[in-house]
């Protein structure tokens, strides 16, 4: 059965990620029947089978102004889809998904879903493991 993880929204940030289409009860993380990952943000999008994710790590507390909107890390072209400073997974993948923004595929993805630890241990990162 798929598996969802929406994100936390601060909604003291949303004048961020608002513009950028981020919106509750419609965005987060799916793991999906057939085996997918798929992490959605307003028209953005991430998919990727599970078995590219190379590790999956709760993370966090972030400085929001660095960490919530759609953010590109220029130095690893990794990407984040933050809706808050509380928390997340730092998701890494063993290929590159393909860009969503900047110009280089991306190795890494954090996103800022409201149940952190329940996304790692979904995704077999927990702490059994």
């Amino acid at each position: 059965m798929a598996q969802t993880f929406p994100y936390a929204f601060d909604m003291r940030l949303a004048p961020i990620w608002w513009p950028l289409g981020a919106r509750q009860g419609r965005d987060g993380v799916t793991l999906t029947d057939d085996g997918m990952f798929e992490a959605t943000y307003g028209r953005f999008a991430v998919r990727t089978p599970v078995g590219n994710i190379a590790s999956a790590e709760s993370t966090g507390p972030y400085n929001p102004l660095k960490a919530v909107g759609l953010r590109l890390s220029m130095s690893d072209s990794g990407l984040t889809m933050g809706t808050t400073g509380a928390s997340g997974v730092c998701v890494t993948f063993h290929e590159k998904v393909p860009r969503v923004i900047g110009l280089r595929a991306h190795r890494g993805l954090t996103v800022t879903v409201a149940d952190p630890d329940g996304l790692v241990e979904a995704l077999g990162f927990g702490a059994d493991r």
